[in-house]
């Protein structure tokens, strides 16, 4: 009886702290600019730990465990190794530019930033609105979160769905970037100590070494690629695609605009290196697919490993359900983290670059952005209803489309001094999109991480042999 009381005594702590932090945020936040990217008045180190439980999320910590525990080492190596090096190479060579020309002309969001860069309405529409497709990841989020509080609660995954929703949906409409900001941090903290308890819990399962208890599922399990999955099985799939995807990906923008937050570029260091070093840290929850496999659980749903894993290991005694709780209770924060992100950067995007372009009422975009979050909250539901049975390669086939179209423009436009041809820009970013899509819906080409890459280079290339080519043109 008692754990049940620490159970929901946990949990309405923990929903009171965060509104608490949500109104110290609301106190903050006076117009839709304090709404978007705050006041420029947090530490980079704050920013920092925000930016890392923002990429983390529901992704890391629920659903790739899944994959590692289906693919093996190969998975982990994609998602570990090849990703958090594409996440530290990405801001080091992205952050001082954008920052620069954000400061230089105020940017709020990702299509502004483009706006500003190469001077178009009509583009910074078409990147405001492929932006949407960010929606995509809201809906992992919500089943992720609804998956686990079933196992934490006695309730139905649609109740649950609701509950993450409103609950989610009520702070960010509070504070936004400052309500975002103050719980990622407490999210991040939180993320960590699971993160060293799941990892240092399971290496009971690596008594023999850690690749000889993996050869014991099959060789193939612990190859580097193994020849037998669909995903991840050759150099590519493992590595190429895993860098250029998570590269990428720093690009959207509930990730990137965190660049935005900060006072100056000298802050810069301390926030890469924040972001860095925890973000690498979250990767040890990926073992947790490992564990799940040499348990010898049998786990017919993919996205279910991690909440089957926990109950398992830790259900039955009142210590292990004491500890389950605050463990599911962090899990749900990882996902809240990433989600807030996402509402902030949409509904930002949603006034700023859609509504205010088009109606050019900006006065009203505090308002208009809390009303926007209401109706992406309605939209992700409704997705996540019935969602498809692999929520996680569903995610992936939007949010790495934006990815995709997304690279050359950015890319480009921090990297490349003086002007910019729009044809090229804006073709390449077209043909980043479609290429994706084709290859991933048509092409056969299963992993949407390799069918974003193979678009990405040859969204690369046609930018670098038309700006070859221009240059090369005697003038008139």
């Amino acid at each position: 009886m008692w754990v049940e009381i620490f159970k929901y005594a946990l949990t309405v702590s923990y929903v009171g702290l965060v509104y608490w932090l949500s109104w110290i945020g609301m106190r903050r936040t006076r117009d839709i600019s304090g709404f978007s990217i705050g006041n420029k008045d947090m530490s980079p180190y704050i920013i920092g730990i925000t930016l890392a439980a923002s990429i983390a999320s529901t992704a890391t910590f629920v659903i790739n465990p899944g994959f590692v525990y289906v693919h093996g080492f190969s998975a982990y190596l994609h998602y570990g190794v090849a990703g958090s090096t594409g996440i530290l190479t990405a801001f080091l060579v992205l952050s001082r530019g954008f920052l620069r020309l954000g400061e230089q002309k105020q940017a709020l969001t990702i299509p502004e930033w483009i706006y500003h860069r190469y001077q178009h309405r009509g583009f910074s529409l078409f990147f405001a609105f492929i932006n949407l497709l960010s929606v995509t990841f809201v809906v992992l989020i919500l089943v992720g979160c609804s998956l686990l509080m079933t196992g934490l609660f006695p309730i139905e995954q649609k109740t649950a769905l609701i509950i993450v929703l409103v609950f989610v949906f009520s702070y960010v409409l509070m504070g936004g970037t400052y309500a975002h900001a103050y719980t990622n941090t407490l999210q991040g903290i939180m993320m960590m100590l699971v993160t060293l308890l799941l990892f240092w819990q399971g290496l009971k399962y690596f008594d023999g070494g850690f690749f000889s208890s993996l050869k014991t599922v099959s060789d193939a399990y612990a190859a580097a690629f193994n020849h037998q999955s669909s995903l991840y099985y050759s150099f590519f799939s493992v590595f190429v695609s895993g860098f250029i995807i998570t590269f990428a990906l720093m690009l959207q923008p509930h990730i990137l605009t965190k660049v935005l937050y900060l006072r100056s570029e000298a802050d810069i260091g301390k926030f890469i290196g924040t972001t860095v070093v925890v973000g690498t840290f979250f990767t040890l929850i990926l073992m947790v697919g490992f564990y799940t496999r040499l348990a010898g659980l049998d786990v017919p749903a993919q996205d279910t490993v991690m909440r089957e894993y926990l109950l398992h290991e830790f259900s039955g005694t009142p210590l292990g359900n004491l500890a389950l709780t605050f463990i599911f209770i962090t899990l749900l924060a990882a996902g809240m983290s990433t989600l807030d992100g996402i509402l902030v950067s949409l509904s930002a995007m949603v006034v700023n670059d859609i509504v205010t372009p088009l109606i050019g009422d900006r006065h009203k975009g505090l308002a208009w952005s809390r009303w926007v979050l209401v109706g992406v909250g309605v939209v992700g539901v409704i997705l996540a209803w019935n969602p498809p049975p692999l929520i996680g390669l569903f995610a992936q086939k939007g949010v790495y489309g934006l990815a995709a179209a997304s690279l050359v423009p950015m890319l480009f436009g921090v990297l490349v001094r003086g002007h910019l041809p729009l044809w090229v820009v804006a073709s390449a970013a077209f043909i980043g999109l479609v290429s994706h899509f084709y290859l991933n819906l048509f092409g056969g080409v299963i992993n949407p991480a390799v069918s974003a890459s193979y678009a990405i280079l040859l969204s690369a290339a046609f930018a670098i042999v038309s700006l070859g080519l221009l240059r090369l043109r005697p003038a008139a």
